[in-house]
């Protein structure tokens, strides 16, 4: 641990500036998002926010995400799509080899996707492969090998669906669908090796990540020598590191959001993210009184979301009515939210047998903004009748305690995976899904699953739609959730880092095109 101390100590005081006053004489790109560990550098087991954005600097897929969420060629320069919609045929990149020397070829897709989908890898997040033909049999142990994937040759893979998928490229831009070589060691979790920008070099847990620049990779070699991500689960260490120019962007803790918009010099550091993140509470709709859809609505009714939004996060957002942002077609800004209404709530509890409530867990991180809305919503229910007793965790601890179905509320947030309606509603609320899918609602509404699974076959974009927007409105009348609000993402930047975008996606920005302008 001393040698990871002096290792930071260094870096940082590489840098000579103070408040943004200067520039710094480090080569190194420092970033300060990431609150908690990544569950893993692998993949395969990719399920959380930090490892997917480490996945994406040490991996590549065959497509990618540019910042604003659009899909171009990664380890495929191409592909064609066949006109019944079910066939697509990628063309790889020649020449392309792993950060060991190893070179990437067709057979390396085939044998990253198997892996995903092989049970005994337990990664807990396949679904943006089940569209492959035989994926979902390969993955649930009932076939042998995946017939809808291919190699014919080195540089061509094909991949047959079982039904039309129009966003079919976007899944393939996810981590899990990253491209590992053919054999890994049992620690490949912790010493990852990709085809990405960057190269893996250490990892200390709950202190940093570093990565140095792949000078063969085949966009071109990342401006900056060497990326470290640093974990900082403090909000206010952040504040202080970034404000003393030891790291180049931070996520603006809720509580400075006024003293950052109000300042001039601090305003100016500011870039913001598109909503396309949702704050909720899962409510386990298999466990006792959360069974009854009056009961869950009930919740709703008692929760004062709007006051949440300002009090805690400082308005960064709209309150939730569904679980679609409204920034992507589908979501619907008009509709009338479950405005905090007690006496609605209490009769509805009474209607459903409880006339004097019942108790209930409530589980959180431990991460802020979480204990502090869990508190308030505890508060809110207590109005009712409803005794919640607060339990919690580390963020992952919280996580693998909801999808075991362990919870009976859970309060969790969901970043899109891509920009698309289908993204928020599949994987946390169609019953496929359930529990480690993403689905720790437990919801299942075979008409919602219907209409889902139809809205992913239909190729009219207009038609579909609609669909999502149907879907939406069916799961807000269902109430497997507490819906809150859509975030709105807030970063300082130092105003010496350039090209630096806020992505859409979280998986956008690679750091590849980001610089330092150093000192003359």
């Amino acid at each position: 641990m001393r040698i990871a101390r002096n290792l930071l100590v260094t870096l940082l005081a590489a840098t000579a500036c103070k408040g943004g006053e200067s520039t710094p004489t480090r080569h190194t790109l420092i970033d300060s998002r990431d609150t908690y560990d990544p569950r893993s550098l692998d993949p395969a087991l990719s399920t959380d926010v930090p490892t997917g954005r480490a996945v994406g600097y040490v991996f590549d897929g065959l497509v990618r995400f540019t910042p604003d969420a659009q899909v171009v060629p990664g380890l495929a320069t191409s592909w064609d799509v066949s006109t019944d919609g079910m066939t697509y045929t990628f063309h790889l990149r020649s020449g392309v080899k792993f950060h060991d020397g190893r070179p990437f070829k067709a057979s390396n897709v085939v044998h990253s996707f198997e892996r995903v989908l092989d049970p005994k890898t337990k990664g807990g997040r396949g679904w943006p492969l089940y569209p492959i033909a035989g994926a979902k049999e390969y993955a649930d142990g009932k076939g042998k090998s995946i017939p809808g994937l291919s190699a014919p040759n080195d540089t061509t893979i094909v991949i047959r669906l079982t039904e039309p998928f129009a966003i079919f490229p976007k899944l393939l831009a996810m981590p899990v669908a990253a491209i590992v070589p053919d054999s890994v060691p049992a620690n490949f979790g912790e010493h990852p090796i990709g085809t990405g920008p960057w190269k893996f070099v250490e990892w200390k847990h709950d202190d940093y990540l570093k990565f140095a620049a792949n000078p063969d990779y085949f966009e071109g070699r990342p401006k900056a020598d060497s990326l470290m991500s640093r974990i900082v689960p403090e909000p206010s260490t952040a504040v202080a590191e970034f404000e003393s120019g030891n790291v180049d962007v931070l996520y603006v803790p809720e509580g400075e959001t006024k003293n950052w918009e109000q300042t001039d010099e601090k305003k100016a550091m500011l870039e913001s993210a598109p909503a396309l993140r949702v704050f909720y509470i899962a409510i386990n709709t298999t466990r006792g009184p959360l069974a009854d859809i009056r009961v869950r609505q009930a919740l709703n009714y008692a929760t004062d979301a709007k006051g949440i939004l300002d009090g805690i996060v400082s308005g960064r957002g709209n309150v939730a009515a569904g679980v679609i942002p409204p920034a992507l077609a589908g979501g619907d800004s008009t509709r009338k939210g479950y405005t905090r209404d007690t006496a609605k709530a209490k009769a509805l509890l009474k209607a459903a047998g409880f006339p004097n409530g019942f108790d209930a867990e409530l589980w959180s991180s431990q991460t802020p903004p979480f204990p502090r809305i869990a508190q308030t919503v505890q508060a809110n229910l207590k109005d009712i009748g409803v005794r919640v007793t607060l339990v919690q965790r580390d963020a992952s601890s919280m996580r693998e305690a909801a999808r075991a179905g362990k919870t009976d509320m859970a309060l969790k947030d969901w970043y899109a995976d891509y920009t698309d309606a289908e993204n928020f509603l599949y994987p946390l609320l169609h019953s496929v899904n359930k529990g480690v899918g993403g689905n720790v609602s437990f919801y299942s509404n075979p008409k919602f699953d219907q209409l889902v699974s139809a809205a992913r076959r239909e190729q009219d974009e207009a038609k579909r739609t609609a669909m999502y927007a149907e879907a939406d409105s069916m799961e807000y009348q269902d109430a497997p959730m507490i819906y809150l609000f859509f975030y709105k993402e807030l970063y300082a930047v130092q105003p010496w880092i350039t090209n630096f975008k806020v992505p859409t996606i979280f998986t956008g920005q690679r750091w590849t095109d980001v610089g330092i302008k150093f000192q003359r």
